[in-house]
């Protein structure tokens, strides 16, 4: 046991040298295999050596050789140590498998071949069109998050791989770069969330939260924390979520009248995550002060400021205040938020289609069936795929499955065009 315990201490201790040579934290080093920090940090105190494959994942990130950690035979003259495409496969699947350590992940509901391996280490960027000019790669990032609220899911996923590989071979030339890629990064793990597939979305995380770290931007980081902060509350870790928010938001509180718009609208982004998070934590006192710093970043900013990754303003965070009561179970209180808000323009697909999700829901809760139905289907002219994703799935299955006596037959007619049984 003693001999085991030194052998784990020495491999600890050769992965932290190689990490402090490379000038890598072992956040970053995290981010980069998609792991939490923690493990790095008992990794290299010689705990939880004892599973090979993130032994070797670790060492290749850190270029390691193998044979120093007694995993392979010692390199002879005529046998070089080097990679071969057989390695570089196997460190793919490696990747692939990687599980974060903060909870089970939700299965995936669809393939996302294209997208999932364009997030693994070493991935070939062959794909990519060549290097570009940065405004060029920034035009089509935009281009990418219209996608993105409008719904168009399918789309997005075609075109992100190719976006993430033409930003993987520039970003290491600019801060702005990696913002980019960061961008693309959080706006993959966002589709993956929406498709449910969590434990790839951890990964995307993971990315964007290294190249936020790369890019120096405070902005850009707390972005990638409100991805973050989104799937740890989606993973039962409503409370670390808060947590993790409100130590952000303390950090880019105060002096507002000297902050640009941009992060005004990242700083309320945030807010609202920290709604979502307070409700599903079932804290209605955090949600309530949550909301109220969210009105007050929104009256800052005029209406019709529009910045590249947000869509805050004064309606997301009604919208917002509508998903909260209806999380914490309160239907009336949601659908009374709700009306005022039916009545208005709104112009982003994908917050309209949450509004009468969020409306469904409540008239669900109410045993409101018929207009829960009627609800649905409003979301479903704002944005077809929306109400693909399987939470909505899952709501209509549940209303199905409540009208025992078929008298919704539209309902169960909409159900099986979902796919799903009640």
């Amino acid at each position: 046991m003693a001999a085991e315990q030194d052998e784990a201490k020495r491999i600890g201790e050769i992965f932290r040298r190689a990490r402090v040579l490379a000038r890598r934290s072992q956040t970053e080093v995290a981010a980069a295999l998609g792991y939490h920090q923690s493990k790095v940090s008992r990794l290299e105190q010689g705990r939880g050596t004892q599973d090979l494959r993130v032994l070797r994942a670790v060492a290749d990130e850190l270029r390691v050789p193998l044979h120093t950690l007694g995993l392979a035979p010692p390199p002879t003259a005529d046998r070089p140590e080097r990679d071969t495409p057989e390695d570089m496969h196997r460190r793919t699947f490696l990747a692939a498998g990687v599980v974060p350590l903060v909870g089970p992940s939700a299965q995936p509901t669809r393939p996302t071949g294209e997208l999932v391996r364009s997030l693994l280490p070493g991935a070939d960027s062959a794909a990519g069109t060549g290097e570009e000019d940065l405004r060029r790669l920034e035009i089509r990032m935009s281009r990418l998050r219209a996608l993105f609220t409008s719904c168009d899911y399918a789309r997005l996923e075609l075109e992100l791989p190719a976006l993430i590989a033409d930003l993987r071979q520039v970003a290491g030339t600019s801060c702005d770069a990696a913002g980019l890629l960061a961008a693309a990064y959080q706006t993959s793990a966002s589709l993956l969330l929406k498709h449910g597939d969590h434990g790839h979305a951890w990964l995307a995380v993971g990315r964007a939260m290294g190249e936020a770290e790369r890019s120096g931007d405070p902005v850009v980081v707390a972005s990638s924390v409100r991805v973050h902060a989104h799937l740890l509350a989606r993973e039962n870790h409503a409370a670390q979520a808060v947590t993790l928010i409100r130590h952000v938001v303390d950090q880019m509180s105060g002096a507002y009248d000297l902050k640009s718009s941009r992060h005004l609208a990242v700083l309320g982004m945030l807010l609202l995550r920290g709604v979502t998070a307070s409700a599903l934590a079932g804290s209605r006192n955090s949600v309530r002060d949550f909301l109220t710093e969210a009105r007050d970043v929104a009256a800052r900013m005029p209406d019709s400021t529009q910045d590249t990754w947000s869509n805050f303003g004064r309606v997301n965070v009604e919208l917002h205040a509508v998903n909260a009561s209806v999380v914490l179970g309160d239907a009336g209180l949601a659908l009374d938020a709700a009306r005022p808000l039916m009545r208005r323009h709104i112009p982003v697909p994908e917050r309209r289609a949450a509004l009468w999700t969020d409306a469904a829901h409540a008239y669900s809760q109410q045993g409101r069936l018929a207009d829960g139905y009627q609800a649905l289907r409003i979301a479903e002219s704002c944005a077809p795929q929306d109400v693909g994703r399987p939470a909505v799935r899952a709501l209509v299955a549940d209303m199905a499955a409540r009208d025992r006596r078929r008298t919704l037959p539209q309902l169960h007619h909409f159900a099986r065009q979902l796919g799903v049984s009640a």
